[in-house]
């Protein structure tokens, strides 16, 4: 006979990981705003999150697994908070100081660390690999027609303009409102688009 109940006790134990695995990244994270990658234990981790190491090491292996399921989320957050139509530019630029008003401390702070630790440096990459494709398809319309050597150029270019650095910049060390980097933006982008690719 078979159990009816199965299914429903499969989906709790299931949703129950979900929930320990979300609280365990939430917990990581949270370490991530205030100490340095190496400071960071996974006994600490497992305290904040009310679980135990044994717990952490079966969900992700090692805390390079938790450092590699945080650029996942990383990863989907960005694209959901950076989907706009292709060319609409101040649309895209618009998104994009949404995203760095929302991650761009943090994301400052993986960078500061990327050439000390391997597995942090893979996250950074994963970030710029994501941001390259992200500006490519935002500003498809404008590098339509170009040959590919233009194309890199002129890619090369608009993603400078809008490179996290800036925000850092103008945003965090020149004390700049989000309305003033998002026009600084928006010039260095038109400076970009008005200029001849190579040139």
């Amino acid at each position: 006979m078979t159990d009816a109940r199965r299914p429903y006790r499969q989906s709790a134990r299931a949703e129950a990981a979900s929930r320990t695995a979300e609280a365990i990244v939430d917990a990581f994270l949270g370490h991530m705003t205030s100490h340095w990658y190496d400071d960071i234990s996974l006994a600490s981790v497992a305290k904040t999150a009310g679980v135990t190491v044994p717990t952490i090491l079966r969900h992700f292996g090692s805390k390079e697994g938790v450092l590699e399921a945080i650029g996942k989320r990383f990863e989907s957050e960005v694209r959901e908070r950076r989907r706009m139509m292709p060319g609409d530019i101040d649309g895209a630029i618009t998104a994009l100081l949404s995203d760095y008003e929302t991650a761009g401390d943090m994301m400052m702070r993986f960078l500061a660390q990327e050439t000390r630790f391997p597995a942090v440096r893979r996250l950074t990459d994963v970030g710029r690999a994501q941001h390259r494709s992200w500006v490519r398809e935002s500003f498809a319309p404008y590098l339509a027609g170009l040959t590919p050597e233009q194309e890199e150029w002129q890619l090369d270019g608009l993603i400078m303009s809008l490179d996290l650095y800036v925000w850092q910049v103008l945003r965090r060390d020149r004390g700049r409102t989000p309305e003033e980097v998002r026009r600084f933006m928006r010039a260095l982008v038109d400076g970009i688009l008005g200029s001849k690719p190579g040139s």
